[in-house]
């Protein structure tokens, strides 16, 4: 069974949190809300998430400030943050949303259908990044239990290079998605990042074939 992606929605307003379950819905990953920045704070010491949906203007730690904190974490400091404001900005508070470390800023009341989309594209990068980390876990294993053995497992090989190929094939589908002059830099930037963690654990694993040498180095899992 796929585990389900974790989305964050930070919000004061439970109307609000409503409407964003509502419309996030149909993504049927799972959505975990929070009243507050420090109770945003809190769900993050334990779970791992997709993607945050962060108001703005909040009573006491505003979404600025919960951002701030959010990427001073080295646990957290990688997580998408889509910025949600009800203010009438100009550029200056806009450009302090990116500031803060927000991945988009985006204006009440939203287009349903293009949040939707935003959030879609950073679970399924999130997904694949933790289809990666399993494969090289396996692959990690399988060097590790065959240390000092004449050879690896056939029928271990083929089976890891078959689910890394499924994996390939997703992350291709989902570059191709984004290449396009609307998508967001963030994305295709962690798009390309996990191209190339791909592209290291294929031949970490092609080397492991019958006839091809020594042991790999395995790509950095970040």
């Amino acid at each position: 069974m796929v585990q389900k992606a974790k989305i964050l929605l930070v919000d004061d307003r439970p109307e609000n949190l409503l409407a964003l379950e509502a419309i996030l819905s149909a993504l049927d990953q799972t959505l975990v809300r929070a009243s507050s920045g420090e109770e945003a704070l809190k769900a993050l010491l334990t779970d791992d998430f997709a993607v945050i949906l962060l108001d703005v203007q909040m009573p006491g730690m505003d979404g600025f400030e919960t951002a701030a904190h959010i990427k001073r974490r080295e646990r957290t400091r990688d997580i998408p943050i889509i910025f949600l404001t009800a203010i009438n900005h100009g550029p200056h508070h806009t450009f302090r949303g990116y500031a803060a470390g927000a991945v988009d800023y985006i204006s009440k009341p939203f287009d349903p259908w293009v949040l939707r989309a935003k959030v879609s594209v950073f679970v399924e990068l999130y997904m694949k990044n933790c289809q990666l980390r399993e494969q090289a876990a396996l692959l990690r294993l399988q060097l590790e239990g065959g240390a000092g053995q004449p050879k690896e497992s056939p029928g271990l090989l083929a089976e890891l290079s078959a689910r890394l190929a499924a994996v390939e094939e997703q992350a291709e589908a989902l570059s191709k998605q984004l290449d396009d002059d609307s998508a967001d830099a963030a994305a295709v930037a962690t798009a390309a990042h996990l191209e190339r963690k791909l592209t290291g654990l294929r031949r970490a694993l092609d080397a492991l074939e019958p006839g091809t040498g020594g042991a790999p180095s395995l790509p950095a899992q970040n």
